[in-house]
């Protein structure tokens, strides 16, 4: 464990010295990744998660191709705002400066989102929401609809619950000592993760604007009115994107992976103090 805190302590300070622009593209890159695996998972179950009583298992199925997209990121060579919130590591080690950290995040965060919505509006424009007569289309709307419907407080915690397994999934990556391990790391928790429905901030850039673009379609909002109710329905704006679901999902996702893995394990190895030894 301590050997994996050094080098998620090392990788968040080469992160925070890369340059503007490469920290921008490889957020769209990562954003991207992101999307196509929320794609393609959703087009996987769509059926299943149309149906109450095949809902759980719809989830499963989803939750076993969703993992593609944290694969991608992390060994093709990314930059995802949700992982990087173990920047607070290198950060409580003084290692970096929270100017450094925020650049970071405000950059990738921004990239993320780019890449996310390109894919969003390049799916909407594909046709293929018509798959299942329509009934991907309906399943898209609802599950945008679905996370606007959301509190403040539960997308909070969702967030926190979501981003605790995405960054373990990451700091085992890390820690992992070939592609295969690599690979097994990551699946499991992600598989989790979206089995269990908690909410990450870069998949909802896609999942959300998807939505959004799919309810322009009158074929498209028919469907789901055939499986959603309207008060759901009615949740569904850019507005609530914003400030319903991201805003809170966002700072849950803070708190789960900056807070309950980088530094829950850097204190547990004690190498969240510049000049602490490991005597834990």
């Amino acid at each position: 464990m301590p050997e994996t805190c050094q080098l998620v302590s090392d990788v968040g300070v080469t992160k925070a010295g890369k340059s503007a622009v490469n920290l921008f593209l490889l957020g769209i890159l990562a954003g991207a990744y992101i999307a196509l695996a929320a794609a393609g998972s959703t087009m996987a179950a769509f059926s299943l998660l149309a149906n109450p009583e095949t809902f759980g298992l719809g989830r499963c199925v989803a939750g076993l191709l969703f993992p593609c997209g944290l694969i991608l990121v992390v060994l093709a060579g990314s930059e995802l705002f949700t992982g990087n919130t173990m920047m607070l590591l290198p950060l409580a080690q003084r290692k970096i400066t929270l100017l450094a950290m925020l650049r970071n995040w405000l950059i990738v965060y921004a990239g993320n989102f780019a890449g996310s919505v390109l894919i969003a509006f390049l799916i909407y424009q594909s046709g293929q929401l018509n798959a299942g007569n329509n009934l991907l289309g309906g399943i898209t709307i609802k599950i945008a609809a679905a996370k606007c419907n959301l509190t403040f407080v539960q997308a909070f915690t969702l967030g926190i619950l979501c981003n605790w397994l995405v960054c373990v999934a990451v700091w085992m990556a890390i820690g992992a000592k070939d592609v295969a391990g690599k690979i097994l790391a990551i699946f499991f928790p992600i598989w989790l993760f979206i089995t269990s429905g908690y909410e990450h901030s870069i998949a909802n850039m896609y999942y959300i604007p998807a939505g959004l673009f799919a309810a322009m379609s009158p074929e498209w909002l028919g469907s789901a009115q055939g499986i959603t109710n309207a008060e759901v329905l009615a949740s569904l704006s850019w507005t609530n994107f914003f400030m319903e679901n991201l805003l809170p999902v966002t700072l849950g996702n803070i708190v789960g992976g900056g807070g309950f893995v980088a530094l829950a394990y850097g204190y547990v190895c004690g190498v969240t103090c510049p000049n602490e030894t490991n005597t834990r």
